[in-house]
């Protein structure tokens, strides 16, 4: 889909429309910009990280008219509801297109009450398509303010149509739209079949969102130790104190992925909050000597680079979690928050100074990957035995134990009772961890394929209105794996948002693109998570997979060349294959399956089936489904590599054997 008009031009036209109705929205934004009637549509022109919300504000800000495309759908969308209110408080044009009979909810009914619609509920726009165009061209032209009806001129032959077409002027004012979410669409048990959207190189990348004015990052403290060998206690309490000031409802805080980037940077504090999207930034240094530890923190305007605010204490080690709040609770004062009694206070005082230094040294094991989780579970394990009710440690242990299934460590079938285990704890200790939640629902869905089960803890975790940015991904991706995709790209884009620089987080949401079939989308975020880290595991292998699809093999197998974990051999089958040479594709698939075929069925699988070795693909899938694989879930339905699957009854009947619908891809557009 070309965009019209010059590159970085304002786009006339934003689209409003509920996800199930994307094809049709494609093919009125195509229409449009044929015509040079320049559009805005996401997921399209959503820059990857950006905070999706924003950006669809400032986009319907910029837009001279609406285009509602007006179905069932759209009208039990909250996301359509509220963009149609934005409309309307920014007395925009509205072009209404009826596809189908449903009647008016109220609400939207109150900021439509003044519009007719152009009626397509016949079936086919395409007869409708040269009159909205017109609609749309007298919209846009209109004066910016006008408050009367804008409408074509209706031809001598249709006085009988019941609902005429007619570009209408909504001047309802509406409440404060800051509150806007976009976690309204109408939940599914299980996954439906999902258009392809592919975003053109021309198209428009709209301007970043203006930096929250509370908005803080917390850099990681310094060791100052004699032996320089309490890192991992500096980072924690820079950790800490991220998820303290991350429940203050006013203030956004950055992840610590993004953050700790910044480890003894050499950039100015400008240039550092200009990177994270921040006006504040939080310093410090630890120095610990016995049971005694020493803590200096300073508050800076990224703006001036001016101290707002300096302090040191002298604690016990034993003190240490009493202190990160009392560092939270300064910090807020010092950006004139109001916070709530318990905003600051850590979730439970450890008594134990050894289990503290567990957990800490547990967290910097996990941020090694696949190489430390092992550790991190057992100092996880061993805080647990010394501190028992310490929730944060349980939820801890079910995230190590849901990395090890997701890095293919252990098997589900060995890895899930325990991440149950230590999720079932975590939620008994504290009944509001949405960590608990979305590790329940994921074992739910990937494992027990109990999609009912798995929504209804997404909803649980969701309830919880996290903050934390690898809540916020992971719901992403148990929204995905149940169906829910528009929520899964709004989840993902929330977590960026707190964490950009995350490239976990960068290769998540390009993953969840390239599975929707948003190949530019998916594009970006991976060569922005590459930037970020440039050898980070498994990116080069899903460029290398976007570059097959699009017919460019030998740039498909440079990328897969670069790759650097145990998906190389897997990347290269793909790509030799498509390069006709068999036997060099053969080699590598033969290696994939002697070394590491228990845990990468279904890897093996998708390559016999783009080898056109079907029967061995469905073998290999059958073994999948055995094992549980966790990415079967989101691989068999909708990875564009396994068209060749989907027209052959046996797909069908692996589907069932998941309890999902007989949904494919066949006649996506």
């Amino acid at each position: 889909m070309q965009a019209a008009g010059p590159p970085g031009a304002t786009p006339a036209v934003f689209i409003s429309y509920a996800s199930q109705d994307t094809a049709v929205a494609n093919k009125v934004v195509g229409a449009l910009e044929h015509s040079n009637v320049r559009c805005w549509i996401a997921p399209r022109d959503v820059t990857p990280g950006a905070f999706y919300a924003d950006e669809i504000v400032h986009a319907i800000d910029a837009a001279r008219a609406l285009v509602l495309i007006l179905s069932q759908n759209a009208a039990a969308s909250q996301h359509v509801l509220r963009e149609v209110e934005r409309a309307s408080a920014k007395r925009h044009l509205v072009v209404s297109l009826k596809i189908d009979h449903a009647p008016l909810p109220a609400g939207l009914e109150y900021f439509l009450n003044t519009s007719q619609w152009l009626d397509a509920s016949h079936g086919d726009i395409t007869d409708s398509l040269p009159k909205l165009i017109n609609s749309v061209r007298i919209a846009v032209q209109a004066p910016a303010m006008a408050p009367q009806s804008v409408a074509p001129s209706l031809s001598a032959a249709s006085p009988k149509r019941a609902t005429i077409y007619i570009a209408s002027l909504i001047v309802l004012g509406v409440g404060a739209y800051a509150t806007y979410r976009l976690w309204g669409s109408a939940g599914r048990g299980v996954p439906a079949r999902v258009p392809v959207v592919t975003l053109s190189a021309s198209a428009p990348v709209p301007a970043t969102a203006t930096i929250p004015e509370k908005s803080v990052a917390v850099l990681p403290f310094v060791d100052m130790s004699e032996k320089k060998d309490q890192t991992y206690f500096g980072d924690g309490i820079a950790e800490e104190m991220t998820d303290i000031l991350a429940r203050i409802p006013q203030l956004k805080v950055i992840g610590r992925t993004s953050s700790f980037r910044f480890r003894d940077h050499a950039q100015d504090l400008h240039a550092v909050g200009a990177q994270l999207g921040v006006t504040y930034i939080v310093e410090g240094s630890v120095r610990s000597a016995g049971s005694r530890i020493r803590v200096t923190a300073q508050l800076f305007d990224t703006r001036s680079g001016t101290q707002l605010w300096a302090d040191s204490y002298d604690r016990a080690l034993g003190d240490v979690l009493a202190l990160q709040g009392q560092l939270a609770s300064s910090i807020a004062r010092a950006l004139q928050l109001v916070v709530a009694g318990d905003d600051t206070q850590p979730l439970r005082q450890l008594k134990s100074p050894e289990a503290y230094t567990l957990y800490l040294r547990g967290r910097a094991a996990y941020d090694r990957g696949e190489d430390g989780l092992s550790e991190a579970q057992a100092d996880f394990e061993q805080v647990l035995v010394l501190e028992p009710t310490y929730s944060q440690a349980a939820e801890a242990l079910a995230l190590t134990h849901l990395g090890l299934i997701g890095d293919s460590v252990v098997s589900g079938r060995m890895g899930w009772p325990r991440a149950v285990n230590a999720a079932t704890l975590a939620l008994k200790l504290n009944p509001k961890s949405a960590f608990a939640h979305v590790i329940l629902g994921m074992k739910l869905a990937t494992y027990d394929y109990d999609w009912a089960g798995a929504t209804k803890e997404l909803e649980a975790a969701l309830a919880a209105k996290s903050r934390d940015p690898i809540v916020l991904y992971n719901s992403s991706w148990l929204a995905f794996d149940v169906g829910r995709y528009e929520e899964a790209v709004h989840l993902e884009d929330a977590s960026l948002s707190l964490d950009p620089l995350n490239p976990d987080s960068l290769q998540n949401g390009a993953i969840i693109h390239y599975l929707l079939g948003h190949l530019d989308l998916a594009e970006r975020g991976l060569r922005k998570g590459l930037e970020v880290s440039p050898t980070f595991a498994g990116s080069h292998d899903y460029l290398g997979r976007i570059l097959l699809l699009r017919g460019q093999p030998k740039g498909a197998l440079k990328e897969m060349e670069a790759e650097v974990t145990s998906s190389r051999d897997v990347g290269l089958a793909l790509a030799y294959q498509a390069l006709g040479r068999r036997a060099e594709s053969a080699a590598a698939l033969a290696r994939v399956t002697h070394s590491g075929g228990g845990l990468y069925s279904t890897d093996i699988a998708t390559v016999h089936a783009y080898r056109g070795e079907l029967t061995l693909a469905f073998d290999w899938f059958n073994r999948a489904i055995a094992a549980r694989e966790i990415k079967l879930v989101h691989t068999l339905p909708l990875d564009p590599l396994l068209a060749s699957l989907r027209a052959d009854p046996r797909y069908s009947t692996l589907l069932r054997k998941m309890n999902l619908p007989q949904a494919t891809r066949s006649g996506v557009p």
